[in-house]
């Protein structure tokens, strides 16, 4: 072989040598750019899950128990309450009442609501047979046309899946609460009080302190949530904090001019404070 020849085979093999280099290095970089994405999704993972668990101890640590008013809060009762006064009035032969007159009587128990709507309240002749005729229909038709807001359904179960325990405080009849409770939240709400004796009505604080009693639960891990200036008062009573809601029998202004601090527009609102916990 020639020195052409040889000098043409020894650049040849020498070009080979570095091409192979050169690929390899490449591929190398290709592998090392593939493990470092494939290594960045790992750890975004497992932030996600970190940020995940964080956030569920957070509604554990916080808030591990939720207390609800039930009127204008979770179910809207108004047409039944009306049609139970309406009833009442009607056999004493006095004139009925408006949705809107029910709904800005409301809030104080049933026999408050009877006094704002009888002639001359508590004084009327017919005050208690009127009283006694408006928890007797009550009783029987407390669910003809009740039906609960829009996402509570939805806010109770994704609560109850947390591990959050659950319970309603009503002025209502204890009866009517416990009825509608198995109706609407059965096995959801563990602890569901009404207006009986012994026991002082909102905004005295011994139904939520019966309810947490019940539920084995402390005050600083529990958060009330009403749609009522009694129900601010029934919270600040109880020392819990307060989220109201405005989709309910009194308005956000309302609501603002009673002291809300916090206020929720939606069921959604509702989940996203106390998880947050930010009260």
């Amino acid at each position: 072989m020639g020195c052409a020849g040889r000098m043409r085979s020894k650049y040849t093999a020498s070009s080979w040598t570095v091409n192979v280099q050169e690929a390899l290095i490449h591929d190398n970089r290709k592998f090392a750019q593939r493990d470092f994405y494939r290594w960045g999704e790992q750890i975004a993972g497992m932030i996600f899950q970190t940020r995940s668990r964080i956030r569920k101890q957070e509604l554990r640590m916080k808030y591990t128990t939720v207390i609800f008013d039930l009127d204008g809060t979770l179910l809207n009762t108004l047409e039944d309450l009306m049609d139970a006064v309406n009833y009442a009035l009607e056999q004493f032969g006095y004139p009925q009442r408006t949705l809107e007159e029910i709904r800005t009587f409301v809030g104080n128990g049933v026999r408050k609501l009877m006094e704002r709507s009888l002639p001359d309240g508590a004084q009327n002749v017919y005050f208690e047979e009127a009283l006694a005729a408006f928890r007797a229909y009550y009783t029987e038709h407390c669910e003809d046309k009740t039906q609960a807001y829009d996402g509570v359904i939805e806010l109770m179960e994704r609560l109850k899946a947390e591990g959050c325990r659950l319970a309603i405080v009503s002025n209502k009849l204890d009866r009517a609460v416990k009825a509608l409770n198995q109706s609407y939240f059965k096995g959801m709400v563990q602890a569901a009080l009404g207006d009986q004796e012994g026991i002082r009505r909102k905004p005295a604080p011994d139904m939520v302190e019966n309810a947490l009693a019940e539920l084995n639960s402390s005050k600083s891990e529990a958060v009330y949530v009403g749609d009522s200036d009694v129900d601010i008062q029934t919270a600040a009573n109880s020392g819990l904090p307060c989220i109201s809601v405005s989709w309910g029998f009194r308005d956000a202004q309302f609501l603002r001019e009673c002291g809300a601090a916090v206020i929720a527009d939606t069921p959604q609102q509702v989940y996203d404070y106390i998880c947050r916990g930010i009260l």
